[in-house]
């Protein structure tokens, strides 16, 4: 069994997205064209600086457990104004309720550990736990746990 496997990827975490698609008439006919809008580039490359050290030496092949934590900056509405400006009101949320997706920010971390070869497959990760929060630093939490595979 490996040891588990955690890194913290600072910045405001942003969804894998879709890829887009439109049509373009040409004469009498329609062109499909498909393009990936690439808004999640830059955070992408925060995480694989943020995992390179961390990676195997080989990619695992072996059913995973991954945790993510995802953490959001909170809304200037969350904290008191006046006298007591700065303090987390009493009925702030803790949990990050809006958008963007949860799977869809967890797919933009799995493609990218995919990608600089922390596994061979994503089909490997057996349990996912993931979860959106409210925090003072925004980034997502990854643990990364080898599964026993046998009874």
């Amino acid at each position: 069994m490996m040891m588990p496997i955690s890194f913290f990827v600072e910045g405001d975490p942003k969804p894998q997205p879709r890829p887009r698609a439109f049509a373009r008439k040409i004469g009498n006919k329609f062109m499909a064209r498909v393009y990936d809008a690439g808004t999640a580039e830059n955070w992408k490359s925060r995480i694989a600086d943020a995992a390179k050290e961390f990676r195997p030496d080989k990619p695992l092949d072996v059913p995973l457990s991954v945790r993510m934590d995802f953490f959001f900056a909170r809304p200037k509405s969350h904290h008191h104004t006046g006298k007591r400006a700065g303090e987390l009101r009493r009925d702030a949320p803790y949990y990050h309720a809006s958008r963007p997706d949860l799977d869809n920010l967890s797919k933009a971390v799995i493609d990218c550990l995919m990608q600089i070869g922390f596994f061979k497959d994503d089909a490997l990760i057996a349990v996912n736990f993931t979860t959106k929060n409210y925090a003072d630093h925004p980034g997502v939490s990854v643990r990364i746990l080898e599964l026993e595979n046998s009874l």
